[in-house]
This record gives C-alpha cells, sequence and structure tokens, in this order.
C-alpha cells in the first residue's frame, strides 16, 4: 500500500484510541477510500469513506483537510448512515 503523509489533530488522536478505531485503517481509507465527500460546512474538509471488513464491513468515514501538507485528519468514525449501502 502506498504511504500517505497525514498528522492526526489532538481531537482525531482521542476519538480515534476511544472508538477503538485502528490507525492502519484510517490510513487505508486515506490511501484507498471507496467515495469521497465534500463536508457541507467547511470547503477545506473532505469525508474519505471505506469498508472495513475487519469490523465486519462497517464503513469507517475519515474527514481531514488536504489543503495543508501533510494533510490533516480531524475526526474518524464509523458512519451508521451508510449501513447497507454499497
Amino acid at each position: 500500500m502506498p504511504e500517505i503523509r497525514y498528522e492526526l489533530t489532538a481531537h482525531a488522536a482521542t476519538v480515534i484510541a476511544e472508538r477503538a478505531i485502528d490507525i492502519a485503517w484510517v490510513e487505508r481509507v486515506l490511501v484507498k477510500p471507496e467515495q469521497i465527500e465534500a463536508d457541507n460546512a467547511d470547503p477545506l474538509l473532505k469525508h474519505a469513506i471505506a469498508r472495513i471488513p475487519e469490523r465486519d464491513g462497517r464503513a469507517l468515514r475519515v474527514v481531514y483537510n488536504a489543503s495543508v501538507d501533510p494533510i490533516r485528519v480531524v475526526t474518524a468514525y464509523f458512519d451508521r448512515r451508510q449501513r447497507g449501502k454499497s
């Protein structure tokens, strides 16, 4: 898998740990998203979404700012709204 340069905000680091999200999953979603969406409120943010087989195919949403180098991950969560969507 190709590498991606990123950093986590303090909030992202906290919620990733609290939600037991493996950092390798975050990296996988950033490198090979199934879908990318614009953020509704902040034009600088993008949402990368991909299913995580290790979590029963649940969709992991990683919200990041791609306008900085390295990209800055602001949060990540399993998106219940994506359940059942392909």
